[in-house]
């Protein structure tokens, strides 16, 4: 996190069954072509108290949507970054407003839980194609494609706060903070214990292959 500092630092595969999403990134022109299989989510594990008390801190804290940068360079690389990726997604997400608070809040919420917001960027593409109120067969919702049980084990279990872009941004963010500490930082196995098919290569390959689309070089 050398760029900025926050206010608060507070597919599933199935030989049976496989789906293909096809989306266009309008900046680059490039076709990408996500393998999607029979939904699975996240899997609903015990979590010690510790753990459970540090996610839910994690999720309630309501600190503002505002970044602050050590520089005026640091400023100026963000500003780079969101104009050329607002640019990326004008497709998906005509309104320049509506682009302008998804991509702060993704830059936000990835900074905040400390996960790269490329890779959470290609998370989305892969979950959700970027549908704010996508429903998977299993549940799951949102951006993120938070599974429902999370707001009980989390919070106060109200899952249709899951539809709200702030809340399930950060949901999926610390989630998946959450299992990349318990994958140790393994990233493979962090996005497979994410989509239920940890150990199968698939939906971390299309992860990565998405994240690529949305890397950004401020030159």
């Amino acid at each position: 996190m050398t760029d900025i500092g926050l206010v608060s630092v507070d597919q599933r595969c199935s030989a049976s069954r496989r789906r293909c999403l096809v989306s266009m990134v309008s900046a680059s022109g490039l076709m990408f072509v996500s393998p999607l299989s029979i939904d699975r989510g996240q899997l609903e594990e015990p979590l010690v108290d510790s753990v459970r008390t540090a996610l839910s801190a994690a999720i309630a804290n309501k600190a503002p949507l505002e970044p602050e940068f050590a520089d005026t360079s640091a400023r100026l690389r963000y500003l780079r970054w969101l104009g050329a990726l607002s640019q990326r997604l004008r497709q998906r997400k005509p309104d320049l407003e509506t682009r302008k608070e998804f991509l702060q809040t993704v830059w936000y919420e990835s900074k905040r839980a400390g996960v790269d917001v490329t890779l959470v960027l290609g998370l989305i593409q892969v979950e959700s194609a970027f549908r704010k109120f996508a429903v998977s067969s299993v549940g799951a919702r949102g951006y993120m494609q938070v599974m429902p049980f999370w707001t009980r084990v989390l919070g106060d279990g109200d899952a249709s706060r899951l539809f709200h872009m702030q809340t399930n941004l950060r949901f999926g963010c610390v989630i998946l903070r959450h299992y990349l500490d318990r994958e140790r930082g393994n990233l493979f196995m962090a996005l497979g214990r994410y989509n239920g098919s940890r150990g199968a290569a698939p939906y971390p390959q299309a992860v990565f292959n998405a994240a690529k689309l949305w890397e950004f070089n401020p030159g």
